[in-house]
């Protein structure tokens, strides 16, 4: 029997490799090169020209835009893409291997975390969630691992805070910076690291409480290093009254989350929520409520045990839950933020694996022999029982979202890069610096692979500029691609 599971957990974890490695390749270079990354890619294009930290500012004035607030991703992913594209590798692999990147960390942390918890088994029930989530819909989506954005490298930070945590609290908090860095709303990891450190504090009462605060000071520190260093380069970089209109620009920005008042419902975010898995979202639902009811299950009725192992598993499974809290209540109860599941995304991934390892952990504890939590064997057989049902919804939405792959209606990158042969042929023979995107949308994306700067149509610095889109011209036409045109400005 111990051969026969053996065979089956290599089988299982060839086939999520399999599986994972299938996702990344099209996320690399099949799926097509989207606004948002591309927008993103100035900053390290610009670095390399000599312009320093500094956007196009398509969406701050349409003008080079230094420390530019509404580039949300930051330097911890935007930094290593300008290392890579100093060697001059194609600009959007060079832009996708270092989220890639990130997402291996995010896996083989999430592997590491799992393992802790609950074995060989809870590892792969970790590393088989991320799979099974699915962030591509919307018109903000991620569409895979390899994305140029922050939410993955955010997660990947997260979760290796928590690797390094019981031991190593000052690099947990560091690395907490560093997820700051990758995408602002890591904030709300905070609270779930509070609870992760009171567990593993000794003692009671106030002397814990003292305890708990000794050993966070130094962390919390280190947490904010990265985003002092950041904000020095941008008060020397701007002055004085640069840099004071860059907070205010900022702190708009965070207010809003660079949207309009989109007058969303908890209802609507968590039906959005649910069908970002690759399951009919009542199956998601119903998983969801098994793994909180076994997670707590096993959580509660270990919360008095004095085993290392068992209070590590609690500080965990606490956190991940106060985390996944945080990031999903967060974005259900902000009314304004859109029906994008991206938002809320660096929390799904970096807790919801954990939660699911604990859930399967809790079954474990019922085992009526040892030091494990003694139950009747009722709930030792429907424990089994849901355990065996939350690791085969978890497979099936893994499978079905590898499954999509193929037939997904993302355009390809290939594809892509042929639609706008002419138009870089054209910006390279006519030496064009900046061409304006009418409207944001679809049009960003080819304007930063021909290499010029991206605009936008309508600021006022456009004025004169040619025009990308993929409407008629009204005006002279300048390069017709069949998808996209130049048109000359009004």
């Amino acid at each position: 029997m111990t051969r026969a599971r053996t065979i089956l957990f290599w089988a299982i974890a060839a086939a999520l490799l399999v599986g994972h490695a299938i996702l990344a390749w099209h996320s690399l270079v099949i799926w097509r090169f989207w606004e948002d990354e591309a927008f993103n890619l100035t900053v390290p294009r610009n670095l390399l020209a000599g312009l320093g930290y500094s956007s196009d500012g398509a969406l701050s004035g349409s003008m080079i835009t230094p420390f530019d607030p509404r580039i949300s991703t930051g330097p911890v992913v935007l930094l290593p893409v300008a290392a890579l594209l100093a060697t001059g590798i194609d600009p959007v692999i060079a832009a996708r291997l270092v989220p890639l990147a990130y997402w291996i960390l995010l896996l083989a942390g999430s592997a590491v975390l799992g393992h802790r918890i609950g074995g060989r088994w809870a590892a792969l029930l970790a590393v088989a969630v991320p799979l099974a989530f699915t962030t591509s819909a919307g018109f903000s989506p991620i569409q895979g691992p390899a994305d140029l954005l922050g939410e993955i490298p955010a997660a990947a930070l997260i979760v290796w805070a928590l690797v390094v945590l019981p031991r190593r609290a000052w690099l947990a908090g560091l690395l907490v910076g560093l997820a700051l860095q990758a995408k602002l709303i890591a904030l709300l990891a905070l609270p779930a690291f509070a609870v992760a450190i009171w567990v593993l504090t000794d003692g009671t009462g106030w002397a814990r409480a003292g305890a708990a605060l000794r050993r966070s000071w130094l962390p919390l520190l280190l947490a904010g290093v990265p985003t002092l260093l950041l904000e020095v380069a941008a008060l020397l970089t701007l002055g004085p009254s640069g840099y004071v209109q860059h907070l205010r620009a900022l702190a708009g920005f965070v207010r809003s989350g660079g949207q309009g008042d989109a007058a969303t419902s908890i209802t609507q975010k968590l039906g959005t929520l649910a069908d970002s898995w690759s399951l009919p979202a009542g199956v998601a639902i119903a998983c969801a409520i098994l793994t909180l009811g076994l997670a707590a299950a096993g959580l509660i009725m270990s919360a008095r045990s004095a085993a290392k192992e068992d209070r590590l598993v609690i500080a965990y499974g606490l956190a991940a839950l106060v985390g996944a809290l945080a990031f999903v209540g967060w974005w259900a109860t902000a009314s304004r933020l859109p029906l994008w599941v991206r938002h809320p995304a660096p929390g799904v991934f970096a807790f919801f694996p954990i939660i699911a390892a604990v859930a399967l952990w809790s079954v474990m504890r019922m085992r009526p022999h040892g030091d494990a939590v003694r139950v009747g064997s009722t709930a030792r057989i429907g424990g089994t029982v849901a355990a065996s049902a939350l690791a085969f919804i978890v497979a099936a939405g893994a499978a079905l979202h590898i499954a999509s792959l193929s037939s997904s209606d993302i355009w390809l990158l290939e594809r892509q890069r042929a639609e706008i042969e002419a138009i870089t042929d054209w910006v390279a023979e006519n030496d064009i610096e900046w061409l304006a995107a009418e409207p944001w949308g679809a049009a960003v994306a080819p304007i930063v692979m021909t290499g010029a700067h991206v605009g936008l149509f309508d600021a006022p610095a456009m004025d004169g500029v040619p025009r990308l889109t993929g409407l008629p011209c009204t005006t002279e036409t300048l390069v017709d691609s069949g998808t996209f045109r130049i048109c000359t400005a009004p």
